[in-house]
């Protein structure tokens, strides 16, 4: 099937950030054509005259499942809030983190995310769900030390069967996720990054979130949590590190060395007032890829990418006294094209060019609070004054999931009608 989009502004995030006017045209799931009108026949056309076409969002690090139990831990010290969350997650079912996945990925769509990165526990069922809503998971099965994790067996080999059971699941991508260095050993540590490079698959970590983690890994191993995890040969090409707050700079020049990714997420620190920012000039400099998380519904309650690109922007330059820093287009190629290569799919995601799958966002260029809208401040527009209000059309893999505001792939009432049940089913457990 040949779709077109016709007449639009297409922000490509091709390597010379070229933004046309034209039409985008997708054969299958993949694009065929970027720019030039498209003369011949196709099976459908969509008129996004005015409007803006862009890539799909990629979300580095969240906990999709989570969204069923927004507001349930707010404005609590970190200590409370961590006892209350774990309390509560331990006691989940298949059925809420089923309906917490479709809701999260309602959420997602709406507001212009194609694919995001998970970790959490049961991405069994979160995958079965995340499928049906259309969009792409990069679903990464929780691992910790044995003793101290509430799953049933051991989690590394949860994970292993996981990958093996996911692997051909269209628009799923199995990883490993690490719980973080606070509840994982060494041996849990080099036994998830020998599955990662094994399957050649991302592993995703909390890293050095908060100064007492730092400062509790210090005592216990002689050693900051980055430097350790070099020194045991866990830091790679395929490693997301989430939050990244408290770093020294020869951290960030171990992280660099290994090639590997972080995740910002300054509206869960900033909520959690766990202090702390990522230093995200740094991590430039020296080469880190920087990408961009919304982290999970209790930590943030929100997972709209297109605000948290603003946000993290905002943090830098206000925290730095710089208005310089994390530029408008800079902080689009984190949660694009720097994202694509986070999860190692380059050469599929992250830019409106042709070959790559076609993962589209269509924004109303008609809405008055990006207007007026011109080559030289669409992008600053997208970064810092559009909303999901503007999200139109979302496109996934070739899949329409979003048509003119109205989900193609699931029933919203049904899911969102269950939804208040389920929080006090949570509240009362």
């Amino acid at each position: 099937m040949i779709t077109a989009v016709k007449d639009a502004w297409i922000i490509t995030q091709d390597p010379r950030r070229r933004i046309i006017r034209g039409d985008v045209v997708i054969e299958g799931e993949r694009i065929i054509s970027v720019g030039e009108g498209y003369k011949g026949s196709a099976d459908v056309e969509i008129d996004a005259s005015g409007d803006i076409v862009m890539p799909g969002l990629i979300n580095t690090h969240t906990h999709v499942a989570m969204s069923v139990m927004k507001g349930i831990a707010d404005d609590m010290a970190f200590p409370d809030f961590l006892e209350k969350v774990f309390r509560t997650d331990s006691e989940r079912t298949d059925r809420d983190i089923d309906i917490g996945t479709k809701i999260g990925c309602a959420e997602m769509i709406r507001s212009g995310t194609t694919t995001f990165v998970d970790l959490y526990y049961s991405e069994d069922v979160i995958a079965k769900a995340t499928a049906e809503a259309g969009i792409r998971g990069v679903l990464c099965w929780c691992v910790l030390d044995e003793e101290l994790t509430t799953q049933k067996g051991n989690p590394l080999k949860n994970c292993k069967r996981f990958c093996e059971s996911s692997r051909d699941m269209r628009k799923i991508i199995p990883g490993v996720g690490l719980q973080g260095v606070y509840v994982c050993g060494e041996e849990t540590c080099r036994g998830a990054k020998e599955l990662s490079d094994e399957k050649d698959i991302p592993l995703t970590f909390h890293l050095s979130e908060t100064r007492g983690e730092v400062n509790d890994h210090k005592k216990k191993t002689g050693r900051r949590p980055a430097e350790w995890l070099s020194d045991i040969g866990v830091l790679g090409k395929n490693s997301i590190a989430a939050h990244s707050a408290w770093l020294t700079m020869n951290e960030v020049r171990l992280m660099a060395d290994a090639g590997m990714s972080v995740s910002s997420c300054p509206v869960s620190n900033m909520k959690l007032a766990t202090g702390g920012v990522a230093p995200i000039p740094e991590f430039q400099k020296y080469g880190v890829n920087v990408t961009v998380g919304t982290d999970g519904s209790t930590t943030n309650n929100s997972l709209d990418m297109i605000s948290e690109m603003k946000i993290l922007g905002l943090l830098q330059k206000s925290s730095r006294w710089d208005p310089t820093v994390t530029k408008a287009q800079e902080l689009l190629d984190f949660a694009t094209v720097n994202a694509a290569r986070a999860v190692g799919m380059q050469d599929s995601l992250g830019s409106v060019e042709v070959g790559k799958y076609a993962d589209l966002v269509i924004l109303d260029g008609k809405s008055p609070n990006i207007r007026p809208l011109l080559p030289e401040n669409i992008i600053s527009n997208v970064v810092y004054s559009s909303s999901p209000a503007n999200v139109k059309t979302v496109i996934c893999q070739g899949d329409t999931v979003l048509e003119e505001g109205r989900m193609r792939t699931m029933d919203e009432e049904d899911i969102l009608s269950v939804s208040e049940d389920l929080w006090r089913s949570l509240c009362q457990r």
